[in-house]
This record gives structure tokens, sequence and C-alpha cells, in this order.
């Protein structure tokens, strides 16, 4: 019996329903069930061909169990070895090299030290900092966010310098990036699983929270075309499994404005029912195929173009 399972905090509709849905399907020899975890052992098997991980970039603990548990085969959804790595400036570097329209973007040092640092720390970083050049390629209005994480936390729309300087000394020891605002005339949060399935879903990030999902634009097919050839380009450079990528409309140019969510947003009440049944769907024939597709005591995991190229010494283009 090959084993499915979900790794998941808080949420709870989107875990059922997957759960549910996979077995539904009576696919003979395959069966899906949260994850139970009772001791992590060093290079001894989880029990599970497949795992979703919807948790570990919570609880680090989660990370080191699924780590352990790719190692003995699992095909862990997302690759926990990419997934540490990962971060959003080097989503954006990586962007501007394999051809999708991405904000002009910069990466700050925290506004304070890090824990066991110094200013001895930090012999290689000029004081100040380019700050005339920085805000001369960034443009304001822009926004400063943290290079990793996600949630709409610590996310800030700044003005002008001064503006900045002030909310960039409530940051703390986060490394934030400042961004070009780009003033869009349609938004677009896309689903992508499997690197080949794409829900492309109209948004707007203006709305309350609870909203977002209710907007009228009308894209057409050309349009729909062209983003999810950006979808699944961003997404086989990254080699996720499971992600959304965030498009925004200016002139008519998709720009790629947040396209590292691992553990995207699958809730029924924000994403609807409609977008919801999709993902649930979607996600239990992939993991249904990987768990056909798993082959004992070998790597399962997906990896992406970047690593992949980068290990033949090929060229990301």
């Amino acid at each position: 019996m090959k084993k499915i399972g979900v790794l998941f905090g808080k949420e709870r509709s989107f875990p059922m329903a997957f759960i549910e849905r996979v077995n539904s399907k009576n696919v003979s020899g395959i069966v899906a069930e949260p994850v139970r975890i009772d001791k992590v052992t060093q290079g001894e098997s989880s029990g599970y061909a497949v795992i979703i991980d919807r948790i570990s970039q919570d609880v680090p603990f989660y990370r080191a169990f699924l780590k352990n548990a790719a190692i003995c085969g699992t095909a862990v959804i997302n690759n926990p070895f990419w997934w540490s790595a990962d971060e959003k400036f080097f989503n954006n570097s990586l962007a501007t090299k394999i051809g999708v329209p991405v904000p002009k973007t910069v990466i700050l040092p925290s506004r304070d030290h890090p824990v066991d640092t110094s200013e001895q720390s930090f012999s290689n970083l000029a004081y100040p900092l380019d700050w005339e050049g920085i805000f001369s390629y960034v443009g304001f209005p822009a926004y400063m966010k943290p290079f990793a994480g996600g949630g709409w936390k610590n996310v800030y729309k700044l003005n002008n310098a001064e503006e900045f300087y002030q909310k960039h000394g409530e940051t703390g020891e986060l490394v934030m990036l400042l961004q070009e605002e780009i003033v869009f005339d349609e938004y677009y949060r896309c689903y992508c699983i499997g690197g080949k399935y794409v829900r492309i879903m109209p948004y707007e990030p203006r709305n309350p929270h609870h909203l977002r999902y209710a907007s009228n634009f009308n894209p057409s097919t050309e349009r729909l075309q062209q983003m999810e050839q950006i979808v699944l380009r961003i997404n086989k450079y990254l080699g996720y499994d499971f992600n959304t990528v965030e498009l925004a409309l200016r002139d008519g140019v998709p720009y790629a404005i947040d396209f590292c969510n691992p553990a995207p947003d699958a809730e029924r009440t924000s994403v609807g029912e409609d977008n919801f049944n999709w993902v649930v769907e979607t996600a239990a024939n992939y993991a249904i195929e990987r768990a056909i597709a798993h082959k004992d005591g070998v790597d399962n995991l997906t990896w992406g173009e970047y690593l992949k190229r980068s290990v033949a010494h090929e060229a990301l283009v």
C-alpha cells in the first residue's frame, strides 16, 4: 500500500478535502491520510510515498523530518531542500535571466544587527549605502517587504525617502526588499500544480482579504495563454510542484510580483468554491500520479531547471 500524507497546521478545509478526494477515487494500492509522526530516526523511512507539505515553513522540526523522509525516498511536495534555500530576491534575480518581467528590486541589510554580530561583522558593507542610487533605481511609490516569508506581513507602501527611513527603522532584524510599485490595470493569482496544471484566478489585492478573489477582470484567450506560459516557465526553473504566481498587468505586460508561495492559500472561504474545487481535484490527481511513479530507495523529489542546468553548466535561457 502506498500512502499519501498531508502535513498541515491550522488549516482544515484543504487538507481534509484533499484526503477525501484522493480516497474517493479508489485507486488500487493508494490511500491518503494526515501525516502521523511518533518519532524521527535518522535514515529511516517515513512510510509515505508522497507527502504534501503545508506547514514546514513555520515549523523547523517538520522541515528536518521532511528532509529525512526525502532521503529515504518520499516524494515531498514541495522539495524541502530547495524550499529551504529559496527566497524572493533570488526569485526576482532568476526572473531577469529567464525573460520574465519583474519590478525593479533591491535587497537591503537588516536595520538592526542580527544576534551574535556587531559592527565588525559588517566591515564589507559600505556606510552609508548608496541610498540616492537605490531610490533612483526603484523610484517612489515603492513597496518594502521581507525577502523571505509571506502572508502580507511587514509590507509597507512608501511614497518618499522620509517614509522609507521611518518604516525601515521599524523592521528590526528583518532583511527587506525595496520594490518598484507596478500600477496595474489587472491582477491575477495563478496556481501551478505539478509544473503543468495552471489555474489563472482574477485577484484584487487592494480589496479586503476576504474579497480579493472577487474581481471582474476578463482576459482574452491570448492573454491567458501568455500568462500561463509565464507561470509554467517560472515553475519549471524553480522546480515547485505546488506554487502560486502573482501577475500584475501594466500596459499589457504581465509583471511577476510574487512567485515564492510554496504553501499558497487554499482555504475554501478565501479562494472561493470553484477555485477550491480545482485545487483539491488537481492536487489529488497529481499526488496519485506521483504515488504511482514512486520508486523505493531513490530520489523522488522534483528539481528545478536552475539547479539542473547549474550542475550541467548550461546557460539559463
